[in-house]
């Protein structure tokens, strides 16, 4: 019996109906039959770890394929109370037999006990079926505990969750075939059914946060599909992807509901909720859980009579990787190239026809977003590529108005100056000519601070028919990442207080953008200012500090929706302040949640990675950021 104290408490949960078997009855050995109960003991192992013994239980999950090589038997009769001794159920490890046994078979095994990696099981030397007939063993229906303790008492044992859960993961899903829920609401957050990133909400470090943090991992549950496969292997990949398909998702923040049974083990470190059968695709009998199916067509409105949105396009390159020396590629599972890997500048697709799936779904998610200027990140900078430096900019926007059949968009031209020396990819700005018109020319910060980032890009709007009062600037902003840890002692290194590396170098991008903005307010003659854009940083955190004590405040931000998942917790990257004369025009807020709430195997560059091939020319994972919008009401008043 394991005890382990992980960092990441999981468990997973899958169903399937109890099968009468087919398989030659024999009597039982006259053996001696040691109770299930005390061969899982109450400690930290089993008391009888390294002993022969003799057991009889009723199977409730076999798995002959997929890696587990096993089944779990329950003492026959358990389950319909919390076990007030050692849990009646256990693992017994039998590569060799498990596949002449099923659910709902009455079996006496005898083998060796051990405790593998935490997870005490039996290593099967001989399995009878039994002729005599047994009591059924009945789902635990409970709230399943969070703590260590609790979870160790029914570890094995066959469970009917109770309570409300709702999907908080899913990145593993295409590859191990595993996501996550969260179990009921926050009582730190009141109504919070996500697991929400503690720096999005309390200062980096404070008791709060690590208070939500330690709750987080008390919430947390890992749903697995029966197997230990890894489908981004060649020798997997023909096994169909558990729980999704093409047209079914399972999305963060959608409601789970179980509509079976599943059984509570510990395997690879975390606690998990395992079917009783493996999973394979999206219709599997074994499936023991109903996924809210959440539409996100278009944005919330957001009221107002303009409005200011920021997408991230996912390293949108129209310089693909065949064109330049020295690429390698991430292939599909039919040695196909379809994204750039390294060894050249280009980071988006591979060839033209990877670039079309990328753009296919940036160009639905871009037309269906309402915002008539819109801050993008990870555009190429064409000019690294011999290129008018707009190139790549003026072809997406070129997409646009050839989806919407008219000339609706434009793109903000880059300035006379640039920096000498760029990353390969910017930020940029493009606009609804009939909405709004720009003023004077562009302006890009050109600051040390920004070395290892993109340079921030200004530029003065005025709305069409308006006049000076309507005049307001968005700047384009995207941050260091808190990636790669020089893990050199400096500020930049990660702290472990939640903000991640480069947390120095971010505030002092902050900085600079703080006396950015007060230039461009001389200059573009306007109080009005917007910043928008990937601030690599959550919303409590030191850099978006900086901006709100120097008098912005951040509108892009909603108490029920945020804009990126990483490890299964929710918070905003992506934000949209507004200075104190533009806050007050501020009419409405949305985050669409069209992209890090979906699976990242319907990104293009997952295309063909298994045989579910989950591609799809829609808007549905065209980033990994969610858009971010906000409204304004702009008059000729002030």
């Amino acid at each position: 019996m394991s005890k382990r104290r992980t960092t990441r408490i999981a468990a997973v949960l899958l169903g399937g109906a109890v099968a009468v078997s087919s398989f030659s009855v024999a009597q039982a050995d006259t053996v001696e039959i040691t109770p299930i109960e005390q061969v899982q003991g109450t400690g930290n192992s089993s008391p009888l770890s390294g002993q022969q013994v003799t057991v009889q239980g009723v199977v409730t999950g076999a798995y002959a394929e997929g890696g587990i090589r096993g089944f779990y038997v329950q003492s026959e009769g358990t389950g319909a109370e919390v076990p007030t001794a050692g849990s009646p159920a256990i693992f017994v490890y039998a590569p060799d037999e498990v596949s002449s046994v099923q659910v709902g078979d009455f079996v006496q095994v005898s083998g060796a006990v051990s405790e593998y990696y935490g997870l005490t099981q039996i290593k099967a030397q001989g399995v009878q079926q039994l002729a005599e007939p047994a009591e059924s063993v009945k789902p635990l229906a409970i709230s399943l505990p969070g703590d260590e303790a609790g979870r160790e008492q029914i570890e094995s044992m066959l469970v009917e969750p109770q309570g409300e859960f709702t999907v908080s993961d899913n990145y593993s899903l295409n590859q191990y075939g595993e996501l996550s829920l969260a179990q009921g609401t926050s009582s730190i957050l009141p109504g919070e059914k996500l697991l929400r990133q503690p720096t999005d909400v309390f200062a980096p470090g404070s008791s709060q946060a690590k208070a939500l943090a330690e709750e987080n991992a008390q919430r947390a549950l890992v749903v697995d599909d029966g197997a230990t496969l890894n489908f981004s292997t060649a020798k997997n990949t023909s096994v169909a992807l558990p729980y999704i398909d093409a047209e079914q998702r399972v999305s963060v923040g959608a409601k789970a509901s179980f509509t079976g049974p599943m059984i509570l083990d510990y395997r690879y470190d975390l606690w998990r909720l395992q079917p009783q059968g493996q999973v394979i695709g999206a219709q599997d009998s074994d499936i023991a859980l109903d996924f809210e199916q959440i539409s996100n067509e278009a944005p919330e409105e957001v009221g107002g009579n303009l409005s200011v949105g920021s997408f991230n396009v996912l390293n949108y390159f129209t310089t693909t990787g065949d064109q330049l020396e020295g690429c390698t590629y991430y292939r599909d599972r039919e040695g196909n190239p379809l994204t750039v890997k390294q060894g050249c500048d280009a980071r988006g697709a591979a060839d033209a026809i990877s670039f079309e799936r990328q753009q296919s779904k940036i160009v639905s998610a871009l037309s269906k977003f309402t915002a008539d200027v819109v801050v993008l990140e990870e555009i190429e900078n064409s000019a690294r590529f011999g290129q008018d430096r707009d190139a790549a900019l003026s072809h997406l926007v070129d997409q646009l108005n050839a989806a919407a059949g008219s000339k609706v968009w434009s793109f903000v031209p880059s300035p006379a100056t640039v920096p000498a020396d760029e990353d390969v990819i910017r930020t940029a700005i493009i606009y609804r000519g009939k909405a709004v018109k720009p003023i004077d020319e562009s302006v890009i910060l050109q600051d040390a601070a920004f070395d290892n980032a993109r340079d921030p890009l200004g530029q003065a709007f005025q709305k069409v028919g308006g006049n000076q009062n309507t005049r307001f600037v968005v700047v384009a902003n995207h941050f260091k990442s808190k990636g790669s840890n020089p893990n050199d002692g400096s500020g930049n290194a990660d702290s472990g207080d939640g903000q991640g590396a480069w947390n120095a170098d971010r505030v002092e991008q902050a900085q600079a953008l703080v006396r950015f903005t007060e230039e461009l307010k001389v200059s573009r003659n306007t109080q009005k200012v917007l910043l928008a854009g990937d601030f690599n940083s959550y919303a409590a955190e030191d850099p978006i500090r900086v901006l709100t004590e120097a008098g912005f405040t951040d509108i892009g931000a909603k108490a029920d929706s945020q804009s990126y998942v990483y490890d299964g917790l929710s918070g905003s990257l992506d934000h949209i302040l507004a200075s104190p004369e533009l806050a007050a025009k501020v009419t409405g807020q949305d985050i669409w949640n069209i992209n890090a709430i979906e699976s990242v195997g319907y990104e293009y560059s997952r295309h063909n990675y298994n045989i579910t091939d989950l591609f799809t020319a829609n808007q549905y994972r065209s980033s990994d950021h969610d858009p971010v919008l906000v409204g304004l009401e702009l008059n000729k008043k002030g």
